[in-house]
């Protein structure tokens, strides 16, 4: 399944860190990063994979990545990639 994940918020040391750690410990993988700074706020977006289908494994990568983001003062979202296209497409 691939999976959108996104990261807003002000700037801070061990954000990537942190979301690549439990991206990880979740066993998926980072196909791609896009990351920005805009005056102090932090913004991005990663395009990933995991080998299950499954929106129980899922849900447990949201809420793994919630935790961290309320631990970071951040929002972190992790969505599946079509249902992310499929709200952002223009048209």
């Amino acid at each position: 399944m691939k999976l959108v994940v996104t990261v807003v918020g002000v700037d801070r040391v061990g954000i990537i860190a942190g979301v690549s750690t439990v991206l990880a410990n979740h066993k998926v993988n980072i196909l791609s990063i896009n990351q920005t700074i805009l005056d102090g706020l932090f913004n991005m977006i990663m395009m990933c994979e995991t080998e299950s289908d499954s929106t129980k494994d899922l849900t447990t990568i949201q809420e793994a990545l919630t935790q961290l983001g309320t631990e970071l003062g951040v929002e972190i979202r992790a969505q599946h990639a079509d249902i992310f296209l499929a709200m952002h497409r223009v048209g």
